[in-house]
């Protein structure tokens, strides 16, 4: 996913993140090749927009004065396979230099799925951020149905759980919060019943 920048050679995430600074656009590093990121290359839609200020509002009020503050996709977080993602919000829980673009302590996930991306994010994107020892929940946020698909790590690994109606909320004890889907969804036009094939 994205459009391959030419480089002189594959990079290490340290030599991606001297890279980046001289960029005007946000990239991703996969596999040693930086790619912009697929929100930089596409945009994304009103309602792709509306979820994610929503979420980021929820947890931002949930979660003020605490240790653990969320970001935009502005910062990344390094997986161990090298490759340097852009969730479209992570839940940092330690605090490095404030000029960093790296999370230390990614620990929940926040990915909002639209039609070109939904198979990226959740099969490949999922499966790399389990990899990942400090990242506790992913979410990934419908865009067309009051809908998000929580993947938790448990001490025997892996599970995932569906979420759904907008009556219905999210717990986070990971992170000391919970988020509903009233809030989610609020302003987008998503309602119980399916908008199958409504634009994103």
């Amino acid at each position: 996913m994205g459009e391959v920048f030419e480089t002189t050679g594959r990079m290490t995430p340290d030599e991606f993140f001297e890279w980046q600074l001289k960029q005007d656009r946000n990239y991703e590093l996969v596999d040693g090749l930086p790619r912009l990121a697929p929100k930089a290359m596409t945009g994304a839609s009103r309602r792709h927009d509306t979820i994610t200020v929503n979420v980021l509002t929820q947890l931002s009020n949930r979660l003020r004065g605490r240790s653990c503050r969320p970001h935009t996709a502005d910062m990344t977080v390094v997986n161990p396979n090298g490759n340097v993602r852009r969730p479209d919000i992570v839940v940092d829980c330690k605090r490095d230099s404030d000029t960093t673009m790296q999370t230390e302590e990614p620990r929940v996930l926040v990915e909002v799925l639209s039609p070109s991306t939904m198979a990226f994010d959740r099969f490949r994107k999922v499966e790399e951020y389990k990899t990942n020892d400090s990242i506790r929940v992913v979410l990934l946020v419908a865009s067309q149905t009051a809908e998000v698909i929580v993947w938790r790590r448990g001490e025997t690994g892996w599970a995932s759980e569906i979420v759904e109606t907008l009556a219905a909320s999210i717990a986070l004890p990971e992170i000391g919060c919970d988020l509903t889907l009233a809030e989610i969804y609020e302003d987008t036009g998503v309602t119980d019943s399916s908008l199958e094939g409504s634009a994103d």
